[in-house]
């Protein structure tokens, strides 16, 4: 018998399953290819403004400087006029203070001014060394005005006059005309800032005043303690804490007593440089390393008690 049928068959057989392979393969092709007349589409470009949104989407927005409103312009400007006013009756209890003195010879009415240097402080504490005896409550009340007006319309200046103090009046009397007169003075610069100051800070410098008052949310039950920290370390100026407080949220006596309390480590320095005022040369000689080490000390003290209390509010929650 022949092997031909066989062998015909079974090419057939493989013929006809390379033809289902290929069919298969052209079928796929066809499906991942895509075909040469269809058009190419683009990827999806995002407009301007689109692109701009991206990134604020992701990040926390941030506070813009606002324009004021009719209103408030109307407001500031009133309140503006009102500071105006107390400056100018300040300086005209300066003036009284100044015509109640006594008679004074000409080479003395020259040095009788606000001490801007440690030389002006020297001649100054000179003339009133003379007349401190006799008139005692007089001149006491004059560098008691000047410290007030300086600290209430945030001139510099003051740390001169606590110099001096020290350099006229024993340590208790001078350490508590210091601290009153700060607190005092404080207080009303304050008083000034809440008035004129709130809407003008938080136009001009918005970031810094929520983040300000986040640190004062956060901090609100120890913010005595705070208060103490600032006043005793030179982290911020004191005239930028007398403004910026009303507009971040610390209430009225809570600023005024921690500023009592808080320069008063500060003014034993100024009153022990003061019972050597003749001697200096610089205002720096007031102070030394180790001076600035105590006050360190004081600085990190006054903050024990808010931290121990927010660590253990923090166990107990």
């Amino acid at each position: 018998m022949s092997c031909k049928p066989e062998s015909s068959s079974s090419e057939a057989l493989i013929s006809g399953s390379s033809a289902k392979s290929e069919s298969t393969d052209k079928m796929l092709s066809m499906r991942t290819q895509r075909p040469a007349n269809a058009k190419h589409k683009p990827p999806k470009q995002l407009h301007p403004q689109d692109q701009q949104q991206q990134p604020q989407q992701q990040q926390p927005a941030t506070p813009q400087k606002q324009a004021m409103s009719a209103d408030e312009r109307k407001a500031t400007k009133k309140s503006l006029v009102i500071v105006v006013a107390i400056f100018v009756a300040s300086l005209t209890a300066m003036f009284y203070v100044y015509a109640i003195f006594p008679e004074l010879n000409a080479s003395e009415k020259q040095h009788l001014k606000i001490p801007r240097d440690i030389q002006d402080a020297k001649m100054l504490a000179k003339v009133l060394d003379r007349y401190k005896d006799m008139y005692y409550f007089e001149v006491m009340f004059g560098v008691v005005v000047a410290y007030v007006f300086l600290q209430t319309f945030a001139i510099p200046g003051s740390l001169f006059l606590s110099i001096l103090l020290g350099f006229l009046y024993k340590f208790p009397i001078a350490l508590f005309l210091i601290c009153f007169c700060s607190a005092l003075g404080a207080s009303l610069c304050y008083t000034l800032s809440n008035l004129v100051g709130r809407r003008l800070i938080r136009h001009f410098w918005p970031k810094k005043t929520n983040e300000w008052s986040r640190h004062v949310q956060e901090y609100r039950e120890s913010l005595f303690n705070y208060m103490l920290f600032l006043r005793m370390t030179p982290i911020l100026p004191n005239w930028f804490i007398n403004l910026a407080s009303p507009v971040i949220g610390v209430p009225l006596h809570i600023f005024a007593l921690g500023t009592f309390c808080g320069v008063a480590p500060p003014s034993v320095i100024a009153i022990q440089a003061g019972k050597t005022l003749q001697k200096m040369t610089s205002s720096s000689e007031a102070f030394s390393w180790t001076s600035m080490g105590v006050l360190t000390l004081c600085a990190c003290a006054s903050l024990l008690p808010g931290l121990l209390k927010n660590r253990f509010k923090k166990k107990s929650a």
